[in-house]
């Protein structure tokens, strides 16, 4: 075999790809790429401090939020979380920041709400206990929301952009 044939048949094989329909394209992607699950987490201020909760299903102190259900878009399933887990009705707001962690192959979106006023946390459903932190010293966080820390106290940072490199 030459060294122009594998390139060319990647080529060839490209565009019969292009050629199919929407459905059986995805259908391939979804076979042969890896896939991701994908969380919505709240960050919720007041005066400083982060919104925090204790959960039955996980150890230390996290954030409000959990996993976007097929189908569901992040920014939805941010407002079905925070309900679910402390009574809150909240608007998303524009993703803040966000987490890839390709160890365990998910991704975390965070939005970022702001409080005028204390509200009124009623926990529910998963959760057991509510407080509110600096997010620095939120004690004994879990891994996840390690890396949601890191992520959210980077957003706070001016942004590094990239550059062209030369060839």
């Amino acid at each position: 075999m030459s060294a122009q044939q594998p390139g060319t048949l990647r080529r060839i094989g490209l565009r019969a790809f292009r050629a199919l329909p929407a459905a059986p394209s995805h259908a391939i992607i979804r076979l042969a790429a890896p896939t991701f699950s994908m969380g919505a987490v709240a960050l919720i201020e007041y005066q400083g401090r982060v919104l925090s909760l204790r959960q039955t299903h996980r150890t230390g102190w996290s954030l409000p939020g959990g996993l976007v259900d097929r189908g569901e878009l992040p920014e939805d399933a941010v407002v079905r979380e925070v309900q679910e887990e402390t009574g809150l009705r909240v608007t998303s707001g524009d993703v803040f920041a966000s987490v890839v962690d390709p160890g365990v192959r998910h991704i975390d979106m965070i939005y970022r709400i702001e409080c005028a006023t204390e509200p009124l946390v009623q926990v529910a459903s998963e959760a057991r206990a509510a407080a509110w932190f600096a997010v620095h010293e939120l004690p004994d966080p879990d891994t996840p929301t390690r890396r949601i820390i890191a992520a959210v106290e980077a957003a706070h940072t001016v942004p590094r952009p990239g550059e062209v490199l030369s060839p």
